[in-house]
């Protein structure tokens, strides 16, 4: 899902070229539009996970240590998916993409005032989420 919004977002930019303004970061801009279709990806279809494609064990830790990580990535995954878009494409942006503030307000057309309040609301947001899980183990 996610190669075939990645080929899709370069496909758009590419038949969209004519429109965008070289004032702004031209990643940015791509980011806009690979953001703009995951999002409608998502709406559309919710994600599953292929658990014939997940190894069994890792050849690094033993199988208890492989599913705790799994767990642990999944309890952060729910969490993520659980906050706000507007909170949601902030976190994803900045912590799995990499981007900077001013990056993530170009790309999301919004001040970095903004940006900094929703990273910070959501870090919040997942603070709390992730600890009630904490505590219930």
């Amino acid at each position: 899902m996610a190669e075939d919004a990645a080929q899709e977002a370069f496909l758009r930019a590419w038949q969209n070229l004519g429109r965008y303004n070289p004032r702004f970061a031209f990643r940015s801009w791509v980011y806009r539009i690979a953001l703009n279709l995951a999002v409608d990806a998502l709406r559309r279809e919710r994600p599953t996970c292929d658990l014939a494609a997940e190894p069994l064990v890792s050849s690094a830790d033993g199988p208890e240590a492989c599913l705790v990580r799994k767990q642990q990535a999944e309890q952060v995954r729910r969490a993520v998916l659980d906050l706000p878009p507007a909170s949601r494409s902030v976190v994803v942006l900045r912590e799995y993409e990499g981007l900077s503030y001013h990056e993530i307000a170009e790309a999301l057309d919004i001040p970095m005032g903004t940006v900094m309040s929703r990273l910070n609301y959501a870090r919040c947001q997942l603070r709390r989420s992730l600890s009630c899980h904490a505590e219930e183990r």
